[in-house]
């Protein structure tokens, strides 16, 4: 006689991990969330006083080959605030407040501990987000996952006052851009830095690099920085025009999506020094500068772009927010044969 269990997948140790989960999740809760967790949708009131015309914002992304680092260093429990901070860093560009989150986790085989780990990380990502996570799925497909391994995704959804939204619009020639800075790698470029650490110099996760500080299964393992506290104090404390979140692509590939058709972003790289992780990765690997910024944050997580005169007030509250920032450069007006991000020195 064949069961469920047999084929692989083990109902009663799924029923063990939402029994595990449920405090972590119950501990991300708004007012606005109702009900518990086991029903077949998340039910969340939407705050529709606090409203005029208001705009719904989502966004889903994953932490890509981040993955394998989890799985190489046996530690699981900051994966699931990197998948949070990868989605909610994308919609707070639009000056969006995040409402909620739902996670995707799947696997060959459910270790109920590492499942349990990454839903710790993925509660703590919303607490910092101030977000509720309302729901998720959790699928265990023997024949799609080898054994150890797994994949996540996120979804999170957000709101904001259609005449406060942030857009190409509110940007203009003479905005200055500041960055803020980032935790290392975050969760992009990791294909390429496991390529350089692991098959180029043949390092292992223990191996030290006297410029890291630590390890290196350290410095690839640090979480993302999540935005959202930061973002809400700038919208609420200064004059803001626009936002970036440096993730895959880079500063290269990023900063022009808000930059409108006529202007372009002019960036000094001489303006802040990247962690040192950048450049070990650079000189290991021989990683040309423009492939580097194309790739990685270099040390920049988030650019905000506002007009010279508010500098000083975004960076004291970037400051106040136990963050770093620089201005890196500024928008300027764009000829026609020019890029729309282009470097100095």
């Amino acid at each position: 006689m064949a069961t469920y269990r047999e084929a692989g997948v083990d109902i009663q140790r799924g029923d063990e991990f939402v029994r595990r989960i449920g405090p972590m999740v119950r501990s991300t809760f708004r007012p606005e969330v109702l009900g518990d967790i086991g029903g077949f949708g998340g039910l969340f009131r939407f705050p529709s006083e606090r409203y005029r015309e208001p705009i719904l914002v989502s966004g889903t992304d994953g932490v890509g080959t981040k993955v394998k680092m989890a799985t190489l260093m046996n530690r699981h429990d900051s994966i699931g605030i990197d998948l949070v901070a990868m989605c909610v860093n994308d919609i707070i560009v639009s000056g969006a407040e995040p409402l909620f989150f739902l996670d995707y986790l799947a696997t060959g085989h459910l270790e109920v501990d590492v499942g349990e780990a990454i839903i710790q990380g993925i509660a703590e990502g919303c607490r910092q987000a101030e977000c509720a996570l309302i729901g998720g799925e959790t699928a265990e497909m023997p024949s799609c996952y080898p054994a150890g391994e797994y994949d996540l995704a996120g979804f999170a959804v957000g709101v904001v006052e259609r005449s406060e939204m942030l857009g190409q619009e509110k940007i203009h020639s003479g905005d200055v851009l500041i960055g803020v800075g980032s935790s290392g790698l975050h969760s992009n470029g990791y294909s390429l830095a496991r390529r350089v650490v692991f098959d180029l110099q043949g390092w292992s996760a223990e191996t030290h690099v006297p410029e890291l500080a630590g390890s290196v299964g350290e410095a690839l393992l640090r979480p993302t920085v999540i935005y959202v506290k930061l973002v809400k104090a700038l919208l609420a404390g200064s004059r803001l025009h626009g936002l970036a979140h440096i993730t895959g692509g880079g500063i290269t590939g990023n900063v022009p999506r808000i930059i409108p058709e006529q202007y372009q972003a002019v960036i000094d790289r001489h303006a802040w020094q990247p962690p040192a992780l950048f450049s070990v990765l650079q000189q290991a690997g021989t990683i040309a500068q423009e492939e580097m910024f194309r790739v990685f944050n270099m040390g920049i997580g988030l650019v905000v772009v506002g007009p010279p005169e508010e500098s000083n007030r975004i960076l004291g509250i970037i400051q106040e927010q136990g963050m770093t920032g620089w201005v890196i450069g500024e928008i300027r007006d764009r000829p026609s044969s020019k890029p729309k991000l282009t470097y100095v020195r």
